[in-house]
Protein backbone atom coordinates (compact mmCIF):
# COMPACT_ATOMS: atom_id res chain seq x y z
CA UNK A 1 0.00 0.00 0.00
CA UNK A 2 0.80 3.39 -1.33
CA UNK A 3 0.92 6.33 1.66
CA UNK A 4 0.48 9.63 1.26
CA UNK A 5 2.78 11.91 3.87
CA UNK A 6 -0.12 14.19 5.77
CA UNK A 7 2.69 16.77 4.79
CA UNK A 8 2.11 16.51 1.39
CA UNK A 9 1.78 20.18 -0.89
CA UNK A 10 -1.06 20.86 -2.12
CA UNK A 11 -0.32 20.78 -6.06
CA UNK A 12 -1.03 23.80 -8.26
CA UNK A 13 -4.17 24.02 -10.49
CA UNK A 14 -4.99 25.27 -14.13
CA UNK A 15 -7.15 28.00 -12.45
CA UNK A 16 -4.38 29.53 -10.23
CA UNK A 17 -2.59 29.23 -7.46
CA UNK A 18 -2.68 26.58 -4.74
CA UNK A 19 -4.86 27.44 -1.89
CA UNK A 20 -2.98 28.68 1.49
CA UNK A 21 -1.87 26.03 3.73
CA UNK A 22 -3.18 26.29 6.62
CA UNK A 23 -0.42 26.19 9.62
CA UNK A 24 0.51 22.81 11.13
CA UNK A 25 -0.60 23.97 14.48
CA UNK A 26 -4.50 24.60 13.14
CA UNK A 27 -4.13 20.94 10.57
CA UNK A 28 -6.60 18.22 12.18
CA UNK A 29 -3.64 15.87 12.00
CA UNK A 30 -1.88 18.58 14.84
CA UNK A 31 -5.34 18.61 17.25
CA UNK A 32 -4.93 14.78 16.97
CA UNK A 33 -1.40 14.87 18.89
CA UNK A 34 -2.28 17.62 20.83
CA UNK A 35 -5.99 16.07 22.19
CA UNK A 36 -3.66 12.81 22.85
CA UNK A 37 -1.22 15.00 24.66
CA UNK A 38 -3.66 16.96 26.72
CA UNK A 39 -5.10 13.18 27.72
CA UNK A 40 -2.33 12.10 29.38
CA UNK A 41 -2.03 15.30 31.32
CA UNK A 42 -5.29 15.37 32.51
CA UNK A 43 -5.09 11.34 33.69
CA UNK A 44 -2.01 12.05 35.40
CA UNK A 45 -4.05 14.51 37.48
CA UNK A 46 -6.85 12.51 37.55
CA UNK A 47 -5.41 9.10 38.44
CA UNK A 48 -2.09 9.65 39.95
CA UNK A 49 -2.67 11.67 42.93
CA UNK A 50 -0.75 15.31 43.26
CA UNK A 51 -0.81 14.88 47.03
CA UNK A 52 1.35 11.85 46.62
CA UNK A 53 4.44 12.62 48.62
CA UNK A 54 7.83 12.32 47.54
CA UNK A 55 9.76 8.93 46.64
CA UNK A 56 13.21 8.53 48.47
CA UNK A 57 14.99 8.74 44.42
CA UNK A 58 12.84 11.97 44.17
CA UNK A 59 14.16 13.52 47.69
CA UNK A 60 17.37 13.08 46.44
CA UNK A 61 16.93 15.18 43.45
CA UNK A 62 14.44 17.81 44.44
CA UNK A 63 16.47 17.94 47.43
CA UNK A 64 19.72 19.61 45.37
CA UNK A 65 17.68 22.61 44.60
CA UNK A 66 15.04 22.81 47.58
CA UNK A 67 14.86 25.41 50.00
CA UNK A 68 12.99 23.19 52.10
CA UNK A 69 15.76 20.82 53.38
CA UNK A 70 19.61 20.19 52.66
CA UNK A 71 20.76 18.32 49.64
CA UNK A 72 20.62 14.41 50.13
CA UNK A 73 24.04 12.60 48.91
CA UNK A 74 24.42 12.31 44.86
CA UNK A 75 25.30 8.71 44.19
CA UNK A 76 27.46 8.15 40.91
CA UNK A 77 24.68 6.84 38.53
CA UNK A 78 23.00 9.56 39.25
CA UNK A 79 22.40 12.74 36.53
CA UNK A 80 21.52 16.10 37.47
CA UNK A 81 18.64 16.44 34.27
CA UNK A 82 15.94 16.03 36.91
CA UNK A 83 16.87 18.10 39.48
CA UNK A 84 17.48 21.16 36.75
CA UNK A 85 13.85 20.24 35.38
CA UNK A 86 12.22 20.47 38.95
CA UNK A 87 14.31 23.91 39.81
CA UNK A 88 11.54 26.01 39.14
CA UNK A 89 9.46 25.00 40.99
CA UNK A 90 11.23 23.29 43.92
CA UNK A 91 13.63 26.20 44.48
CA UNK A 92 10.89 27.99 46.10
CA UNK A 93 8.24 25.80 47.24
CA UNK A 94 7.91 22.74 49.05
CA UNK A 95 4.50 21.99 47.87
CA UNK A 96 4.53 18.42 46.40
CA UNK A 97 0.83 19.11 44.79
CA UNK A 98 2.35 21.69 42.86
CA UNK A 99 5.05 20.10 41.69
CA UNK A 100 3.18 17.11 40.25
CA UNK A 101 1.10 19.32 38.63
CA UNK A 102 3.97 21.29 36.98
CA UNK A 103 5.69 17.55 36.30
CA UNK A 104 2.04 16.35 34.80
CA UNK A 105 1.95 19.67 32.44
CA UNK A 106 5.28 19.53 31.19
CA UNK A 107 4.87 15.80 30.19
CA UNK A 108 2.26 16.35 28.33
CA UNK A 109 3.79 19.02 26.44
CA UNK A 110 7.27 16.61 26.50
CA UNK A 111 4.64 13.64 24.98
CA UNK A 112 3.83 16.46 22.22
CA UNK A 113 7.11 16.80 21.36
CA UNK A 114 8.24 13.66 20.77
CA UNK A 115 5.00 13.07 18.43
CA UNK A 116 5.49 16.01 16.60
CA UNK A 117 9.06 14.92 15.35
CA UNK A 118 7.10 11.54 13.55
CA UNK A 119 4.83 13.85 11.45
CA UNK A 120 5.47 12.90 7.76
CA UNK A 121 7.08 9.48 8.47
CA UNK A 122 3.84 7.44 9.73
CA UNK A 123 0.03 8.93 8.94
CA UNK A 124 -0.71 11.36 11.83
CA UNK A 125 -3.37 8.40 12.88
CA UNK A 126 -0.74 5.86 13.53
CA UNK A 127 1.06 8.79 15.63
CA UNK A 128 -1.89 9.09 17.67
CA UNK A 129 -2.15 5.94 18.15
CA UNK A 130 0.92 5.45 19.42
CA UNK A 131 1.21 8.20 21.46
CA UNK A 132 -1.89 7.00 22.92
CA UNK A 133 -0.50 3.19 23.69
CA UNK A 134 2.49 4.60 25.23
CA UNK A 135 0.47 7.28 27.32
CA UNK A 136 -2.08 4.66 28.93
CA UNK A 137 0.47 2.07 30.07
CA UNK A 138 0.32 2.28 33.82
CA UNK A 139 3.98 2.97 34.27
CA UNK A 140 4.16 5.94 31.75
CA UNK A 141 1.06 7.45 33.66
CA UNK A 142 2.90 6.67 37.02
CA UNK A 143 6.24 8.20 35.84
CA UNK A 144 5.04 10.94 34.29
CA UNK A 145 4.56 13.86 37.03
CA UNK A 146 7.07 12.28 39.59
CA UNK A 147 10.38 13.76 39.64
CA UNK A 148 12.34 10.69 38.13
CA UNK A 149 14.37 10.88 35.12
CA UNK A 150 13.11 7.81 32.50
CA UNK A 151 10.15 9.07 31.00
CA UNK A 152 12.52 12.24 29.71
CA UNK A 153 14.75 9.78 28.19
CA UNK A 154 12.03 8.69 26.84
CA UNK A 155 10.76 11.96 25.49
CA UNK A 156 14.22 12.67 24.25
CA UNK A 157 14.87 8.85 22.60
CA UNK A 158 11.87 9.09 20.54
CA UNK A 159 12.58 12.78 19.32
CA UNK A 160 16.22 12.49 18.70
CA UNK A 161 15.26 9.14 16.03
CA UNK A 162 11.72 10.74 14.55
CA UNK A 163 14.44 13.88 13.53
CA UNK A 164 17.12 11.33 12.84
CA UNK A 165 14.73 9.58 10.34
CA UNK A 166 13.76 13.30 8.61
CA UNK A 167 17.23 14.26 8.30
CA UNK A 168 18.53 11.76 7.13
CA UNK A 169 15.80 11.59 4.07
CA UNK A 170 15.71 15.30 3.81
CA UNK A 171 19.08 16.87 3.54
CA UNK A 172 17.59 20.38 3.51
CA UNK A 173 16.01 19.98 6.74
CA UNK A 174 18.14 21.96 9.09
CA UNK A 175 15.08 21.79 11.75
CA UNK A 176 15.55 17.84 11.92
CA UNK A 177 19.02 18.14 12.75
CA UNK A 178 18.11 20.68 15.31
CA UNK A 179 16.19 17.81 16.69
CA UNK A 180 18.69 15.15 16.77
CA UNK A 181 20.91 17.28 18.85
CA UNK A 182 18.25 18.76 21.73
CA UNK A 183 16.60 14.81 21.87
CA UNK A 184 19.87 13.68 22.51
CA UNK A 185 21.09 16.67 25.16
CA UNK A 186 17.71 15.74 26.53
CA UNK A 187 18.68 12.08 27.10
CA UNK A 188 22.12 12.98 28.21
CA UNK A 189 21.09 15.53 30.37
CA UNK A 190 18.81 12.92 32.39
CA UNK A 191 20.88 9.74 31.95
CA UNK A 192 24.16 9.74 29.90
CA UNK A 193 24.59 5.87 29.64
CA UNK A 194 21.16 5.83 28.71
CA UNK A 195 21.50 8.12 26.42
CA UNK A 196 24.64 6.00 24.65
CA UNK A 197 22.76 2.70 24.37
CA UNK A 198 19.63 4.44 22.45
CA UNK A 199 22.22 6.12 20.35
CA UNK A 200 23.73 3.26 19.25
CA UNK A 201 22.12 1.87 16.06
CA UNK A 202 22.36 5.70 14.86
CA UNK A 203 26.04 5.80 15.76
CA UNK A 204 26.50 2.74 13.22
CA UNK A 205 24.61 3.87 10.78
CA UNK A 206 26.19 6.99 10.29
CA UNK A 207 29.55 5.43 10.71
CA UNK A 208 29.57 2.01 8.94
CA UNK A 209 25.94 2.42 6.55
CA UNK A 210 26.73 4.43 3.50
CA UNK A 211 28.74 7.05 5.92
CA UNK A 212 29.43 9.93 2.98
CA UNK A 213 25.75 9.78 2.95
CA UNK A 214 25.17 10.07 7.00
CA UNK A 215 27.84 11.89 7.92
CA UNK A 216 26.15 14.97 8.33
CA UNK A 217 24.17 13.23 10.74
CA UNK A 218 26.97 12.67 12.77
CA UNK A 219 28.25 16.09 14.27
CA UNK A 220 24.28 16.61 15.77
CA UNK A 221 24.30 13.61 17.45
CA UNK A 222 26.90 13.87 19.12
CA UNK A 223 27.05 17.15 19.96
CA UNK A 224 23.50 16.96 21.48
CA UNK A 225 25.21 13.88 23.76
CA UNK A 226 28.26 15.94 24.70
CA UNK A 227 25.99 18.69 25.62
CA UNK A 228 23.80 17.21 27.69
CA UNK A 229 26.26 14.71 29.71
CA UNK A 230 28.82 17.66 30.08
CA UNK A 231 27.77 18.47 33.88
CA UNK A 232 27.80 14.71 34.27
CA UNK A 233 31.55 14.43 32.97
CA UNK A 234 32.82 17.33 34.80
CA UNK A 235 31.52 15.98 38.22
CA UNK A 236 32.70 12.50 37.03
CA UNK A 237 36.53 14.41 37.23
CA UNK A 238 36.04 16.75 40.30
CA UNK A 239 34.45 14.16 42.49
CA UNK A 240 34.95 10.61 41.17
CA UNK A 241 38.16 10.61 39.73
CA UNK A 242 37.42 10.71 36.19
CA UNK A 243 34.30 8.85 33.78
CA UNK A 244 35.52 5.32 34.38
CA UNK A 245 36.08 6.01 38.22
CA UNK A 246 32.06 7.51 37.91
CA UNK A 247 31.00 4.07 36.07
CA UNK A 248 32.63 1.68 38.08
CA UNK A 249 31.44 3.36 41.12
CA UNK A 250 27.80 3.25 39.25
CA UNK A 251 28.19 -0.34 38.30
CA UNK A 252 29.16 -1.01 42.38
CA UNK A 253 26.39 0.87 43.31
CA UNK A 254 23.96 -1.22 40.70
CA UNK A 255 25.70 -4.39 42.19
CA UNK A 256 27.95 -4.96 39.24
CA UNK A 257 27.14 -5.12 35.71
CA UNK A 258 27.65 -8.07 33.86
CA UNK A 259 25.81 -10.43 32.46
CA UNK A 260 22.43 -11.38 34.43
CA UNK A 261 19.08 -12.42 33.26
CA UNK A 262 16.94 -10.04 34.71
CA UNK A 263 13.84 -10.59 31.97
CA UNK A 264 12.19 -12.24 34.74
CA UNK A 265 12.63 -9.66 37.44
CA UNK A 266 11.18 -7.09 34.60
CA UNK A 267 8.31 -9.63 34.78
CA UNK A 268 7.94 -9.43 38.53
CA UNK A 269 7.82 -5.47 38.36
CA UNK A 270 4.76 -5.79 36.03
CA UNK A 271 2.16 -5.92 38.59
CA UNK A 272 2.87 -2.06 40.53
CA UNK A 273 6.55 -2.79 42.19
CA UNK A 274 8.63 0.91 41.82
CA UNK A 275 11.57 -0.89 42.50
CA UNK A 276 11.84 -4.96 42.38
CA UNK A 277 15.96 -5.39 44.42
CA UNK A 278 15.99 -8.04 45.56
CA UNK A 279 13.23 -9.24 43.19
CA UNK A 280 11.68 -12.41 44.68
CA UNK A 281 7.97 -13.30 44.65
CA UNK A 282 5.80 -14.26 42.00
CA UNK A 283 5.37 -13.35 38.68
CA UNK A 284 2.49 -11.46 38.40
CA UNK A 285 -1.04 -12.74 36.45
CA UNK A 286 -0.92 -13.75 32.97
CA UNK A 287 -4.01 -10.59 32.32
CA UNK A 288 -1.07 -8.42 34.14
CA UNK A 289 1.74 -9.44 31.72
CA UNK A 290 0.17 -10.42 28.32
CA UNK A 291 1.02 -7.11 26.98
CA UNK A 292 4.50 -7.54 27.40
CA UNK A 293 4.72 -10.55 25.70
CA UNK A 294 2.36 -9.60 22.73
CA UNK A 295 4.52 -6.20 22.13
CA UNK A 296 7.40 -7.98 20.40
CA UNK A 297 5.25 -9.88 18.41
CA UNK A 298 3.59 -6.40 17.02
CA UNK A 299 7.02 -4.69 16.47
CA UNK A 300 8.21 -7.96 14.32
CA UNK A 301 4.52 -7.80 12.42
CA UNK A 302 5.11 -4.35 11.69
CA UNK A 303 8.67 -4.63 10.62
CA UNK A 304 7.25 -7.57 7.88
CA UNK A 305 4.57 -4.74 6.98
CA UNK A 306 7.12 -1.81 6.55
CA UNK A 307 9.80 -4.17 4.51
CA UNK A 308 7.08 -5.52 1.97
CA UNK A 309 5.91 -1.51 1.82
CA UNK A 310 9.85 -0.47 0.88
CA UNK A 311 9.71 1.93 3.98
CA UNK A 312 12.01 -0.13 6.18
CA UNK A 313 14.05 2.37 7.86
CA UNK A 314 11.39 4.16 9.89
CA UNK A 315 10.27 0.91 11.08
CA UNK A 316 13.74 -0.60 11.61
CA UNK A 317 15.79 1.82 12.87
CA UNK A 318 13.58 2.95 16.53
CA UNK A 319 12.95 -0.72 16.95
CA UNK A 320 17.00 -1.37 17.04
CA UNK A 321 16.89 1.76 19.07
CA UNK A 322 14.45 0.34 21.70
CA UNK A 323 16.18 -3.35 21.67
CA UNK A 324 19.29 -1.64 22.74
CA UNK A 325 17.72 1.12 25.20
CA UNK A 326 16.30 -2.85 26.77
CA UNK A 327 19.42 -4.85 26.39
CA UNK A 328 21.42 -3.41 29.93
CA UNK A 329 18.14 -3.63 31.91
CA UNK A 330 17.11 -6.65 30.57
CA UNK A 331 20.57 -8.23 30.49
CA UNK A 332 23.25 -6.07 32.15
CA UNK A 333 22.33 -5.70 36.01
CA UNK A 334 20.52 -7.99 38.36
CA UNK A 335 17.54 -6.21 39.18
CA UNK A 336 14.16 -4.19 37.79
CA UNK A 337 12.19 -1.40 37.68
CA UNK A 338 9.38 -0.86 35.42
CA UNK A 339 10.83 2.83 34.45
CA UNK A 340 13.90 1.34 32.77
CA UNK A 341 12.10 0.57 30.37
CA UNK A 342 10.28 3.50 29.19
CA UNK A 343 12.32 4.50 26.53
CA UNK A 344 11.98 1.80 24.90
CA UNK A 345 8.32 1.47 25.01
CA UNK A 346 8.43 4.95 23.72
CA UNK A 347 10.25 3.81 20.72
CA UNK A 348 8.14 0.62 19.93
CA UNK A 349 4.68 2.43 20.12
CA UNK A 350 4.50 4.04 16.85
CA UNK A 351 5.29 1.06 15.07
CA UNK A 352 3.18 -1.37 16.96
CA UNK A 353 0.43 1.48 16.38
CA UNK A 354 1.47 0.73 12.82
CA UNK A 355 1.22 -2.77 12.64
CA UNK A 356 -2.39 -2.59 14.60
CA UNK A 357 -3.62 -0.20 12.10
CA UNK A 358 -2.44 -1.99 9.17
CA UNK A 359 -4.44 -5.36 10.81
CA UNK A 360 -7.87 -3.33 11.17
CA UNK A 361 -7.76 -2.13 7.83
CA UNK A 362 -6.80 -5.56 6.01
CA UNK A 363 -8.18 -5.61 2.47
CA UNK A 364 -10.48 -8.91 3.30
CA UNK A 365 -13.58 -7.75 4.69
CA UNK A 366 -13.96 -11.00 6.85
CA UNK A 367 -10.37 -10.93 8.04
CA UNK A 368 -10.80 -7.09 8.48
CA UNK A 369 -14.03 -7.95 10.64
CA UNK A 370 -12.02 -10.35 12.82
CA UNK A 371 -8.82 -8.17 13.15
CA UNK A 372 -11.44 -5.38 14.12
CA UNK A 373 -13.06 -7.53 16.93
CA UNK A 374 -9.75 -9.03 18.43
CA UNK A 375 -7.68 -5.88 18.56
CA UNK A 376 -10.50 -3.85 19.95
CA UNK A 377 -11.14 -6.33 22.77
CA UNK A 378 -7.51 -6.90 23.17
CA UNK A 379 -7.35 -3.27 24.17
CA UNK A 380 -10.07 -2.70 26.03
CA UNK A 381 -9.10 -5.25 28.30
CA UNK A 382 -5.29 -4.38 28.30
CA UNK A 383 -6.40 -0.14 29.26
CA UNK A 384 -8.22 -2.22 32.01
CA UNK A 385 -5.60 -4.10 33.11
CA UNK A 386 -3.19 -1.11 33.04
CA UNK A 387 -5.36 0.99 35.04
CA UNK A 388 -5.90 -1.42 37.39
CA UNK A 389 -2.19 -2.05 38.37
CA UNK A 390 -1.87 1.95 38.36
CA UNK A 391 -4.86 2.39 41.04
CA UNK A 392 -2.87 -0.10 43.08
CA UNK A 393 0.70 1.34 42.23
CA UNK A 394 -0.60 4.75 43.79
CA UNK A 395 -2.21 3.57 46.59
CA UNK A 396 0.72 1.31 47.83
CA UNK A 397 3.13 4.16 46.99
CA UNK A 398 0.59 7.26 48.86
CA UNK A 399 0.71 4.80 51.75
CA UNK A 400 4.01 4.85 52.10
CA UNK A 401 5.27 7.90 51.47
CA UNK A 402 2.52 8.95 54.13
CA UNK A 403 4.08 6.83 56.57
CA UNK A 404 7.25 8.69 56.09
CA UNK A 405 5.44 11.85 56.34
CA UNK A 406 3.56 10.84 59.96
CA UNK A 407 7.35 9.54 61.19
CA UNK A 408 8.79 13.28 60.33
CA UNK A 409 6.20 14.95 62.23
CA UNK A 410 7.14 12.26 65.01
CA UNK A 411 10.17 13.32 64.91
CA UNK A 412 9.08 17.15 64.91
CA UNK A 413 6.51 15.97 67.70
CA UNK A 414 10.27 14.81 69.77
CA UNK A 415 11.99 18.59 69.45
CA UNK A 416 13.97 17.44 66.15
CA UNK A 417 13.31 20.88 64.22
CA UNK A 418 16.65 21.92 61.82
CA UNK A 419 19.03 22.02 61.65
CA UNK A 420 19.14 18.50 62.23
CA UNK A 421 19.88 14.64 60.44
CA UNK A 422 18.60 11.76 59.91
CA UNK A 423 20.28 8.43 59.39
CA UNK A 424 19.27 4.94 58.91
CA UNK A 425 16.37 3.27 57.32
CA UNK A 426 14.05 5.32 55.05
CA UNK A 427 16.51 8.69 56.15
CA UNK A 428 16.29 10.21 52.87
CA UNK A 429 12.71 10.98 52.28
CA UNK A 430 11.86 11.09 56.41
CA UNK A 431 14.43 13.57 56.60
CA UNK A 432 13.29 15.84 53.71
CA UNK A 433 9.67 15.72 54.59
CA UNK A 434 11.30 16.62 58.40
CA UNK A 435 13.46 19.89 56.48
CA UNK A 436 16.60 18.07 57.68
CA UNK A 437 19.86 16.81 56.40
CA UNK A 438 20.73 12.79 55.69
CA UNK A 439 23.14 10.43 56.10
CA UNK A 440 24.82 7.27 55.70
CA UNK A 441 27.59 4.97 57.62
CA UNK A 442 27.19 2.06 54.96
CA UNK A 443 25.47 0.94 51.65
CA UNK A 444 25.54 2.26 48.65
CA UNK A 445 24.84 5.78 49.31
CA UNK A 446 27.72 6.12 52.14
CA UNK A 447 28.76 9.28 53.30
CA UNK A 448 29.46 9.69 56.94
CA UNK A 449 31.18 7.91 59.69
CA UNK A 450 29.96 7.13 62.77
CA UNK A 451 32.60 9.67 64.43
CA UNK A 452 31.12 12.17 62.36
CA UNK A 453 27.70 11.24 63.54
CA UNK A 454 28.64 11.70 67.07
CA UNK A 455 30.45 15.12 66.40
CA UNK A 456 27.64 16.67 64.33
CA UNK A 457 24.74 15.06 67.41
CA UNK A 458 27.23 18.25 70.06
CA UNK A 459 25.91 20.47 67.92
CA UNK A 460 22.44 19.62 66.13
CA UNK A 461 19.58 17.18 66.74
CA UNK A 462 20.77 13.35 65.34
CA UNK A 463 18.17 10.97 64.56
CA UNK A 464 18.72 7.15 64.09
CA UNK A 465 15.89 5.42 62.11
CA UNK A 466 15.21 1.55 62.23
CA UNK A 467 11.68 0.23 60.88
CA UNK A 468 11.90 -2.47 63.67
CA UNK A 469 13.33 -3.18 67.28
CA UNK A 470 16.94 -4.31 66.57
CA UNK A 471 20.35 -3.60 68.54
CA UNK A 472 21.34 -0.27 67.61
CA UNK A 473 24.90 0.51 66.28
CA UNK A 474 27.67 0.94 68.98
CA UNK A 475 27.58 5.27 68.85
CA UNK A 476 23.90 5.33 69.33
CA UNK A 477 23.63 2.75 72.21
CA UNK A 478 23.31 5.67 74.98
CA UNK A 479 20.71 7.24 72.63
CA UNK A 480 17.01 7.70 73.42
CA UNK A 481 14.80 5.40 72.04
CA UNK A 482 11.33 6.78 70.53
CA UNK A 483 8.77 4.66 69.13
CA UNK A 484 7.50 6.27 65.90
CA UNK A 485 4.80 5.52 62.79
CA UNK A 486 7.76 3.74 60.70
CA UNK A 487 9.65 1.95 63.55
CA UNK A 488 11.69 3.12 66.14
CA UNK A 489 13.86 6.88 66.31
CA UNK A 490 17.06 6.91 68.44
CA UNK A 491 17.90 10.51 69.48
CA UNK A 492 20.95 11.23 70.74
CA UNK A 493 21.42 12.89 73.89
CA UNK A 494 21.71 16.60 73.14
CA UNK A 495 19.13 16.19 70.56
CA UNK A 496 16.41 15.03 73.33
CA UNK A 497 17.40 17.20 76.53
CA UNK A 498 15.16 15.66 78.95
CA UNK A 499 12.86 13.52 76.93
CA UNK A 500 12.44 10.21 78.63
CA UNK A 501 12.48 6.92 76.71
CA UNK A 502 9.70 6.29 74.46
Amino acid sequence: MTRTPDTAPTRATRHGPPPTARPPWRSAGEWWLAAVAAAFTLLQLVLVRPGMGLGWDEAVYVSQVSSHAPAAFFSAPRARGITLLVAPVASWSSSTALLRVYLAVLSGLGLYWALRAWRGLFPVRVIAAGGALFASLWITLFYGPQAMPNYWVAVGASVTVGCFLHARADRTRRGALWGVAAGAALMAWMRPTDAVWVALPLLALVLCVRPRRHLRLLPALVAGLAAGATEWIVEAYVDYGGVGARLAAGSRIQGGLGLHNAVTDQLRSLGGRALCRPCTGAIASAPVIAWWFVLPLLAAAGLVLAVRARRTAATLLPLACAVTAAVPYLFLIGYAAPRFLLPAYALLAIPVADALARLVTAPSARWRTVAVTLVSVGLAGHLAVQFTVLERAVSRTTADHRVWGRTATDLHRLGVRPPCLVTGGNSVPVAFAAGCASAHTGGHDANTTPEELTRTARRMPVVLLTTRLVQPPSYARTWQRHRVTDGYAYLAPAATGKRGQG
